[in-house]
């Protein structure tokens, strides 16, 4: 079965915030198999715009990603992100 991976680049606007946010997602994520490939460090634009910050999460499936992302576990980190940046995520299949 592909693995499932939730990609997104963001800019916080709060960091204080989006602090609180970290502190409180990486259990959520665990809690549904995943775990960080990329987490914010070192980045070069090599085309498109540019966001700041990276984050790469992998999963067993597509479906456990999904599941994840819209999980209650994940509600009210997930507005707290929202809350404190802003950018792009996506959810691909992958191997």
């Amino acid at each position: 079965m592909p693995a499932g991976y939730i990609i997104a680049q963001i800019d916080v606007s709060d960091r204080e915030a989006f602090e609180e946010y970290r502190k409180l997602v990486p259990a959520t994520i665990a809690k549904f198999g995943g775990e960080y490939l990329v987490r914010g460090g070192k980045q070069e634009q090599l085309e498109g715009s540019n966001n700041p910050r990276t984050v790469v999460l992998h999963f067993e499936s597509f479906d456990k990603a999904r599941e994840w992302y819209y999980s209650a576990d994940y509600e009210k980190p997930k507005a707290m992100r929202q809350a404190a940046s802003s950018g792009n995520a996506i959810l691909v299949e992958g191997v």
